[in-house]
């Protein structure tokens, strides 16, 4: 217990270090800190009223990090309500609402899931999911 207790604790630190680096990407454009996903990773994207998610991968996901970090520079992101729990010592599972503010005005919100799994002694997203708030 006290080895999940720790790894918890490491896991939580980098998620934090995640978090002002996607905060230094919307400031700057610079989004190479932000790549730590696995060659498989996906985003199932649930729209309203929809059944089936839009699935993006890799490729189309970083694609998109870089289009929306060069559209909202300046902007901020939060992640409010974040709750982490590790499936084991070496899979996370991290839940939030992401809010995306710009001049002091919400222009986005997600519940997202992110998957992450320690590989080469390194966290990695595996999957993320996310579904607009309205």
């Amino acid at each position: 217990m006290e080895q999940l207790q720790k790894r918890l604790s490491e896991f939580t630190k980098m998620h934090d270090d995640f978090i002002v680096s996607w905060n230094d990407a919307m400031k700057t454009g610079d989004t190479s800190r932000l790549d730590r996903m696995t060659d498989d990773y996906y985003v199932a994207f649930f729209q309203p009223g929809t059944s089936q998610p839009i699935i993006f991968s890799k490729q189309q996901s970083i694609d998109g990090m870089k289009q929306s970090v060069s559209h909202f520079i300046g902007a901020t992101k939060k992640f409010e309500n974040r709750v982490i729990r590790l499936r084991d010592a070496e899979q996370a599972v991290v839940f939030y609402e992401m809010l995306l503010v710009k001049d002091e005005e919400v222009t986005a919100r997600l519940f997202t899931i992110e998957n992450w799994e320690l590989i080469n002694e390194r966290w990695m997203i595996t999957r993320e999911t996310e579904e607009p708030i309205h």
